[in-house]
């Protein structure tokens, strides 16, 4: 086995990314890594369920060697075998995010040897991480249009903190990756708006769609209410979906406990009209999680909004850990070109 490669899991934003992309990359490069720091940047260091969850999903698709897989941990090493396709269920047992964790294990799984199913339990529509409607409506037909094909479907949404939710997962591989150009966003051809609420009242979500619906001038044709009454737990998700020719970016605000509704749709309303403003395809999250699978296709680019620190801290990763070279131009105040190169 090779020397292992050290990961400082302080560096940039400091979070679970970190870890998640490691243990991707470590799965399809077979080499094995150790982080350090896991998560030194959060108020609670080291790994966490949902954390862990991703750990031993890892460590089970690739029949890995572990230490440090506990919770609390801040040091973890980890050495992969090959990647063995097949029917998985990863429940984190709690409201963690199950997104989170497919996104640790979907890279090595699209370029497996055969297809694999997975059934993912716990959290579906989590604050700070990607809900299942981003997946299945923007990141996923993506990475369809690379090769693999990916479905997915929910079947009992989990809010936090009741968690509780369920979703499958099919994947049929490819052999590798094609790369990706998304540098025009082109005419907008539907919007939408969503308010999904389980166990509260319609009433706030009507209150999130008449601002939003004020504010960026829509009519009340777009918009819809929709209720979640298999979830566990009370929960609220307001979503805004813009669809051009190349893709649909799906924008996100969570309802929270002595929050109003008007303000949830307000902090949306921000998010909504940035992205339209800068006429970039590609949105602050989306480009994050594009970047791995333009790695691993060794090529690709797109035009997006400034970078957050998370995808700054993920190129600085891919630069040490793969063998390309990822290259941010700026286009103009509100606008980014990212190129990949092997």
């Amino acid at each position: 086995m090779a020397a292992f490669i050290t990961i400082d899991g302080s560096r940039g934003e400091g979070g679970g990314q970190i870890l998640r992309s490691s243990l991707a990359i470590s799965m399809i490069s077979q080499r094995p890594i150790r982080v350090t720091n896991i998560r030194k940047g959060r108020s609670k260091p080291g790994l966490m369920r949902q954390h862990l969850t991703a750990v031993q999903a890892a460590a089970q698709i690739c029949n890995a060697r572990v230490t440090g897989d506990c919770i609390g941990s801040c040091e973890l090493t980890f050495e992969p075998n090959a990647v063995v396709p097949g029917e998985f269920r990863f429940s984190i047992g709690t409201a963690g995010s199950t997104t989170l964790v497919l996104q640790t294990i979907l890279p090595a799984l699209v370029i497996a040897s055969g297809p694999s199913t997975l059934i993912l339990e716990g959290g579906t529509h989590n604050p700070l991480a990607p809900p299942f409607d981003f997946l299945a409506k923007s990141f996923l037909p993506l990475i369809n249009r690379m090769g693999p094909q990916v479905a997915v479907e929910l079947e009992r949404h989990g809010f936090f903190p009741a968690g509780g939710g369920r979703f499958r997962v099919a994947i049929t591989p490819t052999d590798r990756l094609q790369p990706l150009s998304l540098v025009e966003r082109g005419e907008i051809v539907n919007r939408r708006a969503i308010a999904l609420i389980s166990h509260l009242s319609p009433e706030i979500a009507r209150r999130e769609l008449k601002v939003l619906g004020e504010k960026l001038g829509w009519t009340d044709s777009a918009w819809t209410v929709a209720e979640a009454p298999n979830s566990p737990g009370p929960g609220n998700v307001l979503f805004v979906e813009i669809e051009t020719p190349q893709l649909t970016e799906v924008f996100t605000g969570f309802g929270e406990r002595g929050i109003r509704a008007e303000r949830v749709a307000e902090r949306l309303v921000h998010d909504v009209r940035r992205y339209l403003a800068a006429e970039v395809p590609i949105g602050e999250y989306l480009a994050d999680q594009l970047l791995l699978p333009l790695a691993m296709a060794g090529g690709g680019e797109f035009v997006t909004l400034p970078l957050s620190r998370h995808s700054t801290t993920q190129i600085e990763l891919l630069e040490q850990l793969m063998d390309v070279k990822v290259e941010v131009h700026e286009l103009r105040k509100d606008a980014r070109r990212v190129v990949v190169r092997s």
